[in-house]
């Protein structure tokens, strides 16, 4: 082997190690430094505006995107006697309307949705294992996938009191006697600073928290 051809792969192998090295020290930073997770989404306190009566829903104006204020009236229900508005409970944008003008309704009957979308939040799932290294008040580099060039500012506003499992539907039952060990993850509340307009409710989203 010529000396040319051997000190190429010895520079080369010293680029490997080198990079090698760098990404662990790397690693072992962002471990000591920060706590991760992909399992977020964006959230929104929703309202729901339903029907206070059984009967015929006329001059409806729930359309999607309309912001409306609390208590405002956006129709009335006709039960052939007495005609009684139908009001928003808060305020905030309608993300979805499940009505129209001129159909019949129940007592009850879900008609529109709204959200408030001047206070976003994102809701991180943060394994069991890494609560004590997170405090309220932790700042947050926040990205979401619906506006994936932008990094967000935020803060830890609440962590939960019990792990997501606990409010599961269907709690997980052991009857084989055999028991497997799973990391369980406890919601976090994050603040989300000045959103843009393509950040909406449901989206996927990624945190990185400060310790």
């Amino acid at each position: 082997m010529s000396k040319g051809r051997l000190l190429l792969i010895n520079i080369i192998g010293m680029v490997v190690v080198l990079a090698l090295i760098a990404s662990g020290v790397y690693f072992y930073y962002e471990k000591q430094n920060y706590v991760k997770t992909e399992d977020a989404v964006v959230s929104a306190d929703i309202s729901q505006v339903v029907a206070t009566n059984s009967g015929l829903l006329t001059n409806w104006n729930g359309k999607e995107g309309k912001i409306v204020s609390d208590q405002e009236k956006l129709g009335k229900i006709s039960n052939g006697q007495q005609a009684l508005p139908v009001e928003s409970l808060a305020t905030g944008t309608i993300i979805k309307n499940e009505a129209k003008t001129n159909q019949m309704v129940q007592a009850g009957q879900v008609l529109a949705q709204t959200a408030d979308m001047n206070s976003l939040y994102i809701t991180a799932n943060i394994e069991e294992n890494d609560l004590n290294d997170i405090e309220v008040g932790d700042s947050v580099d926040i990205t979401v996938d619906g506006d994936s060039e932008s990094l967000f500012n935020g803060k830890i506003e609440e962590i939960g009191y019990a792990t997501n499992s606990v409010f599961s539907v269907l709690p997980s039952q052991n009857s084989s006697g055999t028991y497997t060990k799973v990391t369980q993850k406890v919601p976090v509340k994050i603040s989300i600073e000045n959103p843009s307009s393509k950040v909406l409710p449901g989206m996927n989203a990624e945190v990185k928290i400060s310790i």
